[in-house]
């Protein structure tokens, strides 16, 4: 069975429920709803008991607040008009208590009801604007300065008994106050679910973002709407493509083909990652990773050979597997480079220049099965690795270049 707290909720949220306000918004207007419904109770019990002490006056001034507070309830359902219900439920908040103060002969006599006043402007904080608050804490120090005013000419005798006077005082504290406390640990309680919720998707923007790109680039876009370009001395980049893969398309489904590049490419992920490599795009069946951006490093030549062997192992593996004549080349240059974020959507981290190029062109010009480097990763990697040389090859806008193949 549900709690009555959980059905006040339910009903403050359908009653103020708007798919257009954000969040914030609607907390603001589901607590202003709770509050005036949470005045109720007291307004109908005091009422009785001052009908019973004979001050009929008295007694009709808080009655009103429940009968006027349900049609302003409904008039806000209907019109959607929020600005209206809160403006009538605070001035109701406000003037109510004055006007039993007045009728009980003042501040004394009426047992401190004017208390009850303070739910104006704490209400108005909690789900009203900063300026409207700010006026409804100033009209409230006015009712309490008019009541100090005329107090003096209010004739102080009235016929609620010394025992109920004195239990009303005790309520008019306690009855505000509970309400005061209720709102804001309500509001706060609700801050911190929306907080928490805006903290999970911040942290799953970062993480997605990190996906993206460098987590120093991505800090770098986060800290200002800077244009992210550096320019690298040197640095080496890796072209994967796969060989054969219009003949392999034709014998697999488009689903079993894009499962199987995903198995390939996420294995490549997880090699570029323990090299501390970065991985630069995916096109269809053909990758790219380059070392020393955008983190400078002297052993950008290595880290990246070693990449392409662990790639090239995991294929021919993996092709013994499942006999589908899995291969790539790959083919590595070294050189200067420029890195950078382009675009303002589906951005991504990219690199240009002509290692660039000539990285593609090694590739290209490289054999299945085979990794190919130019002369300038060779002379940065041959104390590493065993490399044999292929000899010259003629690479289309580059001309005669000499080239290697790294054995392992």
């Amino acid at each position: 069975m549900r709690s009555l707290t959980g059905v006040l909720f339910n009903f403050a949220n359908g009653i103020t429920r708007n798919d257009s306000d954000s969040e914030q918004v609607h907390l603001r207007k589901s607590t202003a709803v709770i509050s005036a419904i949470l005045v109720a109770p007291a307004a109908i019990l005091w009422g009785v008991v001052y009908f019973v002490a004979g001050e009929n006056l008295a007694g009709v001034i808080p009655s009103l607040y429940t009968p006027l507070t349900i049609l302003n309830i409904l008039l806000f359902r209907v019109s959607r008009n929020y600005r209206g219900f809160e403006f009538f439920q605070l001035t109701l908040n406000l003037m109510l208590p004055l006007l039993l103060m007045l009728a009980l002969g003042g501040f004394v006599s009426s047992s401190a009801v004017v208390i009850w006043a303070l739910v104006t402007p704490m209400g108005a904080i909690v789900y009203s604007t900063k300026r409207m608050s700010t006026f409804w804490f100033l009209a409230f120090l006015g009712v309490v300065i008019f009541g100090t005013l005329i107090d003096g000419s209010l004739d102080h005798t009235n016929d609620v008994p010394q025992w109920a006077r004195v239990t009303l005082f005790a309520g008019n504290i306690l009855g505000p106050s509970s309400i005061a406390f209720f709102l804001l640990a309500y509001f706060v309680k609700q801050n911190d679910v929306a907080y928490g919720l805006l903290d999970f998707e911040r942290n799953r923007s970062e993480t997605l973002l990190q996906n993206m790109l460098p987590a120093k680039i991505a800090a770098r876009l986060k800290d200002g709407p800077e244009n992210v370009a550096d320019r690298f001395d040197e640095v080496s980049v890796l072209f994967a493509d796969m060989v054969g893969s219009t003949v392999l398309a034709s014998s697999l489904s488009p689903e079993e083909m894009v499962g199987l590049l995903n198995e390939i490419f996420s294995e490549f992920d997880s090699i570029t990652l323990r090299h501390g490599v970065e991985k630069i795009s995916t096109s269809g069946d053909n990758y790219v990773v380059a070392s020393g951006v955008p983190e400078v490093r002297a052993d950008h030549a290595v880290a990246l050979v070693r990449v392409a062997i662990e790639m090239r192992d995991y294929l021919g593996a993996r092709n013994s597997e499942v006999g589908r004549g899995l291969s790539m080349r790959l083919g590595i240059n070294s050189g200067p480079a420029i890195a950078g974020v382009v675009g303002q959507r589906n951005f991504h981290y990219d690199i240009w220049g002509d290692a660039v190029n000539t990285a593609s062109r090694m590739e290209s010009h490289g054999e299945a099965g085979q990794i190919q480097i130019s002369e300038a990763t060779y002379e940065l990697v041959k104390s590493e690795f065993d490399c044999v040389p292929r000899g010259e090859v003629d690479v289309k806008g580059k001309g005669m270049m000499r080239t290697w193949w790294v054995i392992g």
